[in-house]
């Protein structure tokens, strides 16, 4: 039986969608990022009660953000290493609020993110172009996302982009 031209359109498209999205998910070799002790970061200290269960659950998805904003600002050929020493997502848990605040995180401008991070930029040629330590914070955080973004981690990552924004060079 003959297909449709519209039917060959729609079964292309799917294939170049799947294909897009498979390419999507390979992480870049190009980055590498490690938490150093996470179990004692600021923010897994801050937890407790129901919160240790899955203290650790936003390090995955902020790991793969990275990952995947920072491989944008690489040229080819450069490798960058990061190693996350501290964490303090904006907002805290407040249990004077009673048992039914006990899994709401209250955002609030006196409990800013904080990331603390070292780095390291290798050329093609594997020599170390930049290195250092960074210490992001946003004490105007409120301020600078839309109310509406409903990403729970949004200004850690606002955080790392404002780091990486200036591009390799300026790291």
């Amino acid at each position: 039986m003959p297909s449709s031209p519209l039917s060959r359109l729609l079964c292309s498209a799917c294939l170049a969608l799947a294909s897009l999205a498979a390419w999507a998910a390979t992480p870049p070799d190009s980055v590498s990022v490690h938490y150093r002790d996470p179990r004692h970061f600021t923010e897994a200290r801050h937890s407790f009660g129901v919160h240790l269960i899955r203290a650790d659950a936003y390090l995955e998805p902020l790991r793969a953000y990275i990952v995947e904003r920072a491989s944008r600002i690489l040229a080819p050929g450069q490798r960058l290493d990061i190693v996350v020493t501290d964490v303090d997502r904006a907002g805290e848990y407040e249990p004077w609020r009673g048992p039914d605040f006990d899994d709401v995180r209250i955002v609030k401008d006196i409990y800013p993110p904080r990331i603390d991070l070292d780095f390291t930029l290798y050329g093609a040629d594997g020599k170390v172009l930049r290195q250092g330590s960074r210490k992001l914070r946003d004490a105007a955080f409120l301020s600078n996302r839309p109310a509406i973004d409903q990403d729970t981690l949004r200004y850690e990552k606002s955080l790392i982009d404002r780091w990486l924004r200036r591009g390799a060079g300026k790291l």
